[in-house]
Formats: structure tokens, sequence, C-alpha cells
């Protein structure tokens, strides 16, 4: 029959399976291929997405590769790599292949810089070859070019000692939306009408490649390959309608065609009564981008347009080692890490002349060098202080040299003081509470120290060779409780202290650009729990609900008034609904969403930029079709927006006139989507 060389063993009825209970042992929770019969998955990433109440959080970006941070685990290690997401590490492993997903707290496990609970997904891969696939095209009612290329095929195997998985894959996007733009005067006078249109095509695809080693004796060593393309497409079209001259149309063009590679690896061994693992990771990725505008005029006067183009060169190499031993009932480890990475970026900027063709102008402040070599070293020290209470402390501090060559160029040394104390406690069987307190050196971001210009709203950062990383104090007590049969619920409180947190501020008289703010603080409440609602009788039927409330405070670089920050995800609302109807392979699903963003600030504009606010979406889902998931779904339902509100100014907005308002309401419309997701 066709179809059934890609089938897996048909699971009758899956709308029949119970939902997911946790087994509670040695303080963990035990899920077992069993608890997900009802979901029929596929890969790794299907079941952990079903655990309730559980958010698989991505790594932090950090310098180097530092402590593990985010939270999940594969046979009780952090993901190698700093290119592969934990969707993506999961997505490529077989759901036949796992044996259980256990929830601890990340204090009880032997991975330095985890909080709160941590997925560890236990799996095998089988000597028989085995792969997952999954196609996901797209479709929108409007301006949108249709999505054909989204999906993903990989494998997994053991060819004696080794173990692997490969995976192709492109992470597509097609996005679009048109409608008015208002320009008016303070006083609401309307001055220009707009009909915008624009239209981004993205496509990623990735070739990766895993392969672990078991052996010789209880060495274990991991191989990482990633190469991917970028390839990034965008137009805008605006019609502009001016009340005092001459109407207008504008083209907005971008184009990207990068590329980057990452091979990292270690290797393990036993060494003096302990364990030392060796790391080593190499990334590179060429990034030439351009953006360019060009206006015609109704009354037939010459094009005016601009063009901006850049093109960079990242590398990153780092070298890491890591020595564990146990003392008693101490896990002692002790981690050096050298880190180098560079930025090295060639800018343009071209103004259209009279003749028709774009002439170079001068834009050094563009151009130039930045690179950073980093010295780590810490020590981290785990014990139970009882049955039921763990603690983890984690000292040490890092040493770094700066260095920028090309315009306003320095070099600068520092050190830095970090570490974590994290303490998880098990109060019950089913209730845990984890504590973490964290000092925290952020990543820097190489192209904040070069300018650049934004053609699309017509700004410019004049580059700052004055940069530092931020470094914080973060607090986070995370409660969580196993439901049983009724799920599960957690709440995490987060706060978190800022030094030189970055965000826009004056350069020189009249310019600005990235730079540090002496403080900065956010505090958050994040609740997330799941449902189930099979003992109030309503078999097969689950809610999921997140809610996420923020408060954030820095002083304005040009007032010195306390403001939010800048594009601050301050509250959000997630609810979800789930039915897998009993006695059947079919369920459906609702899902609302609602996030509120806070303005941006730059000194000569205030505006507000989002997309929503709220999302709905419903969809369709056949288990088992020729031993194929096939769903269909509809989004934006409640004809969610894209919007943009910003007032700007003559000069800088404390003390120049406003020069005009703009609002931006623009359809995105029904999204159509289908996947089919199948093993072989």
């Amino acid at each position: 029959m066709p179809g059934e060389s890609f089938a897996q063993d048909a699971v009758p009825e899956t709308g029949d399976a119970p939902a997911p209970v946790a087994a509670p042992a040695n303080g963990k929770l035990i899920y077992t291929p069993a608890d997900f019969v009802r979901f029929a998955p596929k890969t790794a990433l299907d079941m952990l997405n079903q655990v309730p109440g559980f958010s698989i959080r991505g790594e932090n970006v950090e310098r180097g590769l530092g402590q593990a941070s985010g939270n999940v685990l594969l046979n009780g290690e952090r993901i190698s790599g700093k290119s592969t997401s934990p969707t993506t590490a999961l997505q490529g492993i077989s759901a036949k292949s796992v044996v259980r997903i256990e929830i601890v707290d990340a204090a009880q496990v032997d991975v330095p810089g985890l909080t709160g609970q941590v997925a560890n997904v236990i799996y095998k891969a089988s000597s028989k070859l085995t792969g997952q696939f999954s196609y996901q095209p797209e479709f929108r009612a409007h301006f949108a070019d249709p999505l054909y290329t989204r999906g993903d095929v990989s494998v997994n195997g053991t060819r004696g000692p080794v173990q692997y998985t490969l995976s192709l894959q492109n992470q597509a996007n097609r996005g679009a939306a048109g409608g008015p733009t208002v320009i008016s005067t303070e006083s609401g006078d309307t001055t220009e009408l707009r009909d915008d249109v624009f239209r981004s095509n993205i496509d990623q695809p990735t070739a990766s490649g895993q392969f672990k080693i078991d052996g010789p004796g209880s060495s274990l060593g991991n191989l990482n390959l990633l190469y991917r393309r970028t390839y990034l497409r965008f137009n805008e079209n605006s019609e502009r309608d001016r009340v005092s001259s001459p109407d207008q149309s504008r083209l907005l063009t971008e184009r990207e065609d990068a590329y980057n590679y990452e091979i990292g690896g270690d290797y393990e061994v036993a060494l003096l009564g302990g364990r030392l693992k060796l790391i080593g990771l190499n990334r590179y990725s060429d990034n030439p981008y351009v953006q360019a505008v060009r206006t015609s005029f109704a009354d037939n006067a010459p094009d005016s347009g601009s063009r901006f183009t850049q093109n960079g060169v990242t590398k990153e190499l780092i070298g890491r080692g890591e020595y564990r031993w146990k003392m008693g009932r101490t896990d002692l480890q002790l981690s050096g890490e050298a880190a180098f990475n560079s930025l090295d970026r060639v800018s343009s900027f071209f103004i259209l002349n009279p003749a028709g063709e774009f002439a170079e102008v001068p834009f050094p402040g563009g151009t130039g060098k930045v690179s950073e070599d980093r010295y780590e070293s810490l020590v981290t020290a785990a014990r139970p202080l009882s049955d039921t209470v763990t603690a983890q402390l984690v000292a040490g501090g890092e040493y770094s040299t700066l260095v920028q060559e090309g315009a306003g160029g320095k070099s600068r040394s520092f050190f830095r003081p970090k570490g974590s104390l994290t303490l998880s406690a098990k109060l019950t069987p089913t209730f845990s509470a984890n504590f973490k307190a964290i000092r925290r050196v952020g990543q820097l971001n190489f192209g904040q120290f070069l300018a650049r210009v934004f053609l699309d709203n017509e700004n410019e950062n004049a580059g700052n060779p004055d940069l530092v990383p931020t470094q914080q104090w973060r607090f986070e007590l995370e409660l969580s409780k196993d439901l049983g049969a009724y799920g599960k619920t957690r709440a995490t409180l987060v706060s978190a202290f800022f030094e030189d947190f970055i965000d826009i501020i004056p350069i020189g008289a009249t310019g600005e650009s990235p730079g540090n703010i002496d403080r900065a603080q956010a505090h958050a409440i994040d609740w997330a729990s799941t449902f189930q609602l099979d003992p109030l009788g309503l078999k097969g039927a689950k809610i999921d609900l997140r809610v996420l409330a923020q408060i954030s405070s820095i002083a304005d670089p040009l007032t010195g008034e306390k403001r939010d920050l800048s594009s601050f995800n301050d509250r959000g609302l997630n609810l979800s609904y789930r039915h897998d109807i009993p006695d059947t392979d079919w369920a459906y699903g609702v899902n609302g969403n609602y996030s509120h963003v806070t303005r941006y600030v730059r000194l000569s504009e205030v505006g507000r930029q989002f997309e929503g606010p709220v999302f709905a979406s419903a969809f369709v889902e056949n288990k088992d079709i020729l031993g194929l998931t096939i769903r269909a779904s509809a989004g934006n339902l409640l004809n969610a927006r894209s919007r943009l509100d910003r007032t700007v100014y003559r000069g800088r907005r404390n003390t120049a006139p406003i020069s005009f308002i703009e609002n931006r309401d623009r359809l995105i419309g029904p999204i159509f989507s289908l996947s089919v997701r199948g093993t072989f």
C-alpha cells in the first residue's frame, strides 16, 4: 500500500491511552514511552512537548561555551555545540529510541549552571537504522508567497561503538503584511497617507551530524558538525499620497546570502579517580548584507535613494577542560576555558546620484575589526545537605582583553567575578523548590562597536568603541507541584539587577548608538501549568496555561527619568486546549496567545512595534493515516495586525519639537498550514 514504507507500527485508538502521569523515583519524576502513546510521538521533541507543565528553555547566548543554561539534557549531558538548539537536537532523536524522560531538580545533576527543573532525555539508538521526517507547507491568504520548502529528515543508528544522527532541515518562513500608514503632525493634521506591502522570505537549509563514541573502556566522545546557509529576501513597496508635495513610490529591499559552519567535539576519560573532559569548538560565519531604498516622484523629478552594504566575517575558537571528582558526598569540578572571538566587517554607504547610479560616500565608522580574548576558571562543589536538600556552589572569574581596530580603536582589559549558588529542595515526592543566585557576564554583540544605518526607518548607529559586557545579579525561585492525574503546575519568580546595561545612548553632540547605562533592573512572575481533564470526566482533554508578568526600570540617558526597558515583553498569556478523542486516532485543539511589549526608545524617537496583540489558532490531527501523523492548522483567526506607532523628533527628544507621528496598521490575515510527520 502506498506510504507503508514510511509508517511506524500503528497504534490503534490513541485517544484511549491515558494521560502522562509521572512516577516519583529517587527524587525524580519519571515518564516512560507508555505515557505518550496518546500523542503518537515521532521524535523525542514530540514527547517532551507533552510533559505536563514543562517548557523547553534554550541555552543563553553565553560568552564562549560557559556553563549549561538551558533545561534539557541528553543522556545526562548538556547539548554539545552552540548552533544546535534543544528543539533541533530533540527533533533528530526518534521516539522509538527514548527509554525515559526524567524531570529532576538542577542541583541534583552533575552539570553546573542549570536552574529550576531539568528534563533529562535518556535514549539509546538502535543498531537498526531508523529515521523520522516532517514536512510543513504554509499558505497565507494575503500578500505572502506560499511556503513549500520547510521540512526536515534525520536518521539514527549505531555502527560499532558509534551512535550517530544525520539531519537535513530547512527552517523556512514566509512573512507578509500590508495596509495603511498615516503620517501626521503633532496637532493631528494628516500630511501623508501610505499604502504599504512587505514580503519577507527566509530559507535556512542546514546539514548536521552528531556522533557519540562509546569507549574504549569508560571513555566517551562526541563530534558535532553543522553547515547552514541563510537566504533572506525582503521587499517593501510603499505608495505615498502626500498633501503638500508630489506623491511618491518607494521600494525598500534587503538581501542576505550568508553561511556558517560549526565543528565541535569533546572527549572524556577516567583520570586519577575522576573524569577529565576536553572540549573544542570552531565556528565561522560569513554574512554579506545589502539594504537599499529608492523613491520615485509623481512630478518626474529625479529618483532619490541610498544603499547600505556590509560584509562581516565572525570567528570563534574555544578550548575548554573540565575535571570532576568525588570527595565523600561532595561532587567537585574544576573548569578552565579559553575563547577567542572576532568580527571583521567592511561597510559601505551609497547615494543615488542624478545619473541614476549609486555613488559611494565616506562611511569609515562602519569598517573595522573587533576581537576579544577571554580566559575563565571556575570551581564547582555540589553536595546533599540532607535527604531532601541539595546545594551547588560555583565560584571563579574571567579575564578578557577587548581590541577594536579602525575608527576610534582601542584596547582594554578586564577581570570579572562570576558564579552561582543553587539550592534544590524536594519538600514532598511531588513538590519541589529550586533557588538560584547567579553572577553573570553577558555576551557582546561586536557589530554594535561599529557604525551602521537603517534605511527602513531612517536611523543610524554611530558605533561605540567603549562598550563593555552587561553584568547582572540574577535571583530565581521556582516552585513546582506535580498534581498526579490532574497535571502539573510551576511558578517562577525572577529578579535581575544589571550593571552596564546596553541601550541606546548619546554619542557626541548629535549621534546615538548602543552603549552602557550604569544600572537597570527587571522582575518577573512566570506561571506555567498543565491541567489534565480526564479525572473530571472529559477523557483525552487537557489545558496548557502560561502567564507572564514583568516589570523593569532604567534611567533614561537623556532625561534621567525612570522608564521601562526598550521593547520589553512585560506581559503575556498563552492558553491552549487539546482533545485526543477517545476510541479514535483523531485530536483537535485551539490556542490563544496575548503579548504586550513596552515602547522602544531612541534619542530622536519613541515607538512601539509589534504583531498582535492576540493570536488565535486551531488544528485538527489524525495520528495514523498510513502510519503518518497529519495535522491541518488555521492561524491568526482573530485578525492580529502588524503595528508600528512612533513619534519622531527633529533632534533629541528632550529638547527638539516633534517632526511627525507615524501610525502603521497592516493586515496579516489568516495563515493555513499542513504538517506531515512520519518515521521509517
